[in-house]
């Protein structure tokens, strides 16, 4: 089954510095039918004006990845970790028993990016950072497996997450396709970031995505087509199906 997700009729957060499209439900939205997709509980995509950003704030046992879409992004934290991100780079912080941290726009054009938040399989676990500079070019007609399960030693995903997903980032060239496995007991949440998408089921499900919409992928494989004239580039967040 593939459930179709318009970004238009998504949640949305405008406050002159920042604009977010809410994927699920998040501070001012809420909508109780949409709080979440199996582990996976927010999937912001945030628009951040030069000079400004989230002040420090706590986070406490919850995954959070960071994707740089556009611009840069500057992190700082309570355990002494102080980086910048650009492009397609990506930051992983498990907030576990607790972490205060900000995340600031420094540059001089509007940053992009996508804050990703995911339930850990239990509490408690020792606040942890790290953050990877990808090429952009090792995600080109390719699923780059940015992160994993800590126990699923057979990924290549350099962050390891204290949850049972895969992460995947790609980009597909105008036209080219990419084949996505999928098992029965398994879900995936597909975002297209940038460009135009169309999505073909192997059994037999379509829906065609432009720029911000996603759509829920339970049970089936799935074959990406990018648009003609753009491409697409897409993030997949491959879980446990939910009641399997």
């Amino acid at each position: 089954m593939i459930k179709f997700i318009d970004h238009t009729k998504m949640g949305r957060g405008i406050h002159g510095w920042l604009d977010s499209h809410f994927h699920f439900s998040f501070a001012e939205y809420y909508n109780p039918n949409n709080l979440q997709f199996g582990v996976l509980r927010v999937v912001n995509d945030d628009l951040v004006q030069p000079g400004t950003g989230f002040d420090t704030h706590p986070h406490q046992n919850m995954e959070i990845i960071s994707y740089v879409v556009d611009g840069e992004l500057t992190h700082k934290d309570s355990m002494g970790n102080e980086h910048t991100l650009s492009r397609g780079q990506v930051q992983y912080m498990s907030a576990g028993t607790g972490v205060f941290h900000s995340e600031y726009n420094h540059g001089t054009k509007t940053l992009r990016f996508f804050q990703i938040w995911i339930f850990p399989d239990k509490k408690g676990y020792q606040p942890n950072y790290g953050d990877f500079p990808f090429t952009f070019e090792d995600r080109i007609d390719a699923w780059l497996p940015i992160a994993t399960l800590v126990e699923n030693a057979q990924s290549s995903a350099p962050i390891k997450i204290h949850a049972d997903i895969n992460l995947f980032a790609a980009f597909i060239s105008p036209g080219k396709s990419l084949d996505f496995s999928l098992g029965a007991d398994r879900q995936a949440y597909l975002v297209d970031i940038e460009g135009s998408l169309g999505l073909s089921g192997k059994n037999g499900a379509e829906a065609k995505l432009s720029m911000r919409d996603a759509a829920e992928i339970t049970g089936e494989s799935f074959t990406a087509t990018a648009g003609a004239d753009a491409g697409a580039h897409v993030l997949v967040i491959e879980m446990a199906r939910e009641g399997a």
